[in-house]
């Protein structure tokens, strides 16, 4: 069966994460008492980033499991990590645990046994700001991970095959992104192709939905075309998700829609979780 390469320092596996920088990120995410959808994106990116280093943290350091990028679109398509990693494409996550931009003190919020609620300060370094200028050049960020993976799923034919997560607000601007999106899932390890998962945030009221089996729950088309060019779940990642309590079906895609900041963020979470770490 595919997707049942184990995961580790000789056979790493890697994540590509495009986000949507366009104009219309600065408006309100659904759910989210007005904070902007830029805001809510870059606290997601930043947490999942945070719970990598963890993840993959041992006694002598942040071991290789995993390589990373964080590609933005909007005014142009470009590597998005700020500070020490500007610039930088795929990033070994040792590289990131040691480079954070800064570091800052929040607020959160733990519920006690006896029902009552204590504040604690905690740690969150920051390595992607937010950004929403321009339009939505969706089909040549897809263009632009082929291209970045193209090597590296080259050079890494027995390892996990690649993860592209693409979070937008809006219709590509371009002509994506069903061609390219196409193109991005024929490339392939040994142990299966590209997976590509999107999640369309939205400022509307309309229910949430999560890894759902048929378009047709979907409301509006693009939607609907963001479903079509995702990757059905690998059954490891579904058997997962079930465990969480979602009652997935047996053809349930990478696929989210109007998921405000706590959804959001448990998207991105199971999307990068493999029982195969070693």
């Amino acid at each position: 069966m595919p997707y049942n390469a184990e995961i580790s320092r000789a056979n790493p596996s890697c994540f590509v994460f495009l986000i949507d920088q366009s104009g219309s990120m600065v408006n309100a995410i659904a759910g989210s008492d007005g904070k902007r959808k830029c805001d809510s994106v870059a606290d997601a990116i930043n947490r999942l980033l945070q719970n990598l280093v963890v993840k993959c943290a041992r006694g002598e350091g942040v071991r290789n499991f995993y390589e990373v990028a964080v590609i933005g679109y909007g005014e142009t398509v470009s590597p998005a990590f700020s500070g020490p990693l500007a610039g930088r494409r795929l990033v070994p996550l040792s590289d990131i645990a040691e480079s954070p931009a800064r570091i800052e003190e929040r607020r959160r919020v733990v519920e006690n046994g006896d029902g009552n609620r204590t504040e604690h300060l905690v740690k969150f370094p920051i390595w992607f700001e937010p950004s929403a200028k321009g339009l939505t050049p969706m089909g040549e960020a897809l263009d632009g991970a082929r291209t970045l993976l193209e090597p590296w799923v080259s050079e890494h034919r027995s390892s996990y095959p690649p993860i592209v997560i693409n979070i937008s607000d809006g219709a590509a601007t371009d002509t994506g992104p069903e061609p390219q999106a196409g193109s991005l899932r024929q490339l392939a390890t040994d142990d299966g192709e590209v997976l590509l998962f999107n999640c369309h945030i939205s400022e509307n009221g309309s229910e949430p939905v999560a890894f759902p089996a048929e378009k047709k729950e979907l409301p509006d088309e693009f939607a609907r075309t963001l479903f079509d060019v995702s990757s059905p779940l690998p059954e490891n990642l579904a058997e997962q998700a079930r465990a969480e309590g979602l009652n997935l079906e047996p053809e349930s895609r990478g696929f989210a829609f109007n998921a405000d900041l706590t959804e959001l963020i448990r998207f991105l979470d199971l999307g990068t979780r493999s029982s195969q770490l070693k």
